[in-house]
């Protein structure tokens, strides 16, 4: 084991793996910096650039890319009011007053550190907790992973909050699409349409890129054509003291386990982290008549916090193959794409690969600091670059990382068909994480549902004759429950919400 640890450090710190690394990083602070780059968009379209790469050189620059998006969201919250990611919603609620008082320079400093803080907080805990739930999940069977891949598509409901009935069309059309070519047991076609293209499947990277990355390329030059552009911020002299960090050491800690215990449980979400922490942060100060009006407490809990769900969400992630939200999705399909299987035999057949994960996502958010603080300094440039010269790039990219992976020119036409059709559920707020989820878990629970059966010889009694999956298919019964009573409340609060 020790051996294991000391091979994936060293594969994590080769000149490969720190390069992609630092690459991932700068790449996502401007995804997460610019409204119109998202951070799926950026981890989807930097999955097919690293397909041929070794695995920990691949997750060394799609982890670099979580963290990095995940923290550039601030950038734009703070100067301009406009946040570049979800997770960065509540840092508006104290970001542009700082900056409409003068001290910009003073946020982003501390949302840096502070996000530099949750996440090596939540690396803690991964590299403490994931092989432990490994070793607890390795008397799973196939029952036992069937219930946990339907837990993995009942998150589909808590994805869909407030669009439920829309979440779950759009999971059927995904289970659809999974269905598409040879038969798991039988070999035989299915839903191939007698199209050869079809016989093999559809590949996930061309979907991954035309949903998250095309998709979001014609919601962008809809608003170029429209004129909307952001406006540029203004960077302050002052910066973060020492008083200020000292002062927030507590906030800190605790905002950085809020995060990381919200990010381990499925579907949960980073802005309900954000959001918590916050209140958490108001609760406990010593000046709550502040918040709302600039506080630096308020962004150190909201930063430490958002950035601690990724360390946490990798876990159920890496042990149980469930991902817990949109990036943590795409990422479990780019180790699918890479021939690894997430659960606890990763951890069995492949330690080293594992450790340097780990390693790769330590590594990331120390590289996330440096490149952040030095981002700071001129991140109104950033913000001022507009939608119509990036846009261009992002097409090109979308183009090579389709046609790269299986060199197909029907995987452009995969492309550009889903990038239309993720951009018209986007305007008929159809929800998209559901499909990937769905297309990714479906051959997993086909394919465990089948073994069951046939290790039973068709007694269905073997799945709640297993109390592990007899609890998690009832865990997922209970999710589904509460996510169908959340949106039928909420419509009775707003009968116009469909």
């Amino acid at each position: 084991m020790f051996a294991n640890i000391i091979d994936g450090i060293m594969s994590a710190l080769s000149l490969s793996a720190l390069l992609a690394n630092l690459m991932g990083v700068a790449l996502g602070i401007i995804f997460g910096a610019l409204p119109g780059l998202t951070a799926a968009m950026g981890v989807a379209l930097l999955i097919p650039l690293t397909f041929g790469m070794a695995p920990v050189d691949a997750f060394s620059a799609l982890l670099g890319m979580y963290c990095g998006a995940i923290y550039g969201g601030c950038i734009t919250a703070i100067l301009v009011g406009t946040p570049g990611t979800v997770s960065a919603a509540a840092t508006m609620l104290e970001g542009p007053a700082l900056t409409a008082r003068g001290e910009s320079r003073r946020a982003l400093d501390m949302a840096t550190v502070a996000s530099f803080i949750g996440g090596i907080f939540s690396a803690l805990v991964l590299v403490s907790v994931a092989p432990l739930l490994a070793r607890a999940a390795m008397s799973f069977s196939a029952p036992e992973y069937f219930a946990v891949a339907v837990f993995g598509l009942t998150i589909v409901a808590s994805l869909s909050s407030g669009h439920l009935i829309k979440g779950l069309v759009s999971a059927c059309v995904g289970l659809f699409l999974a269905t598409i070519g040879l038969d798991p047991v039988t070999s035989d076609m299915r839903n191939t349409f007698n199209i050869p293209d079809l016989f093999n499947g559809l590949s996930l990277v061309p979907v991954l890129v035309g949903l998250f990355a095309m998709s979001q390329v014609l919601v962008t030059v809809e608003d170029v054509i429209r004129g909307v552009s952001l406006k540029e911020g203004k960077i302050s002299r002052r910066g973060l003291s020492l008083k200020d960090l000292t002062g927030n050491a507590v906030n800190f800690l605790r905002s950085s386990a809020i995060g990381t215990a919200i990010g381990i449980i499925p579907a949960t979400g980073v802005s309900a982290a954000t959001f918590f922490a916050y209140s958490e942060a108001k609760r406990h100060s010593k000046t709550p008549e502040m918040y709302g009006k600039g506080c630096l407490e308020g962004i150190a809990a909201t930063e430490s916090s958002n950035n601690a769900v990724c360390g946490g969400a990798l876990i159920p992630l890496l042990t149980l193959g469930v991902p817990g939200d949109i990036i943590t999705a795409i990422m479990l399909g780019a180790l699918m794409i890479q021939g690894l299987t997430p659960g606890p035999l990763l951890f069995v057949e492949h330690p080293v690969m594992v450790y340097g994960i780990f390693a790769a996502f330590i590594t990331a958010n120390v590289l996330m600091l440096v490149c952040g603080l030095i981002a700071v300094r001129g991140a109104n440039k950033i913000t001022a670059i507009p939608g119509g010269v990036l846009m261009p790039i992002v097409v090109t990219l979308c183009a090579v990382g389709g046609f790269a992976v299986n060199n197909s020119t029907f995987d452009l036409l995969v492309v550009a068909v889903f990038g239309t059709v993720g951009y018209l559920m986007i305007k008929c707020d159809f929800p998209l994480p559901p499909l990937l989820l769905a297309m990714i878990l479906e051959p997993i629970a086909e394919a465990n549902f089948r073994r069951a059966l046939s290790i039973s010889q068709n007694d269905y009694a073997i799945f709640y004759t297993s109390p592990v999956a007899c609890i998690i298919l009832g865990l997922s019964l209970f999710v589904l429950i509460k996510s169908v009573w959340n949106d039928l409340r909420d419509s009775r609060k707003n009968p116009s919400k469909s």
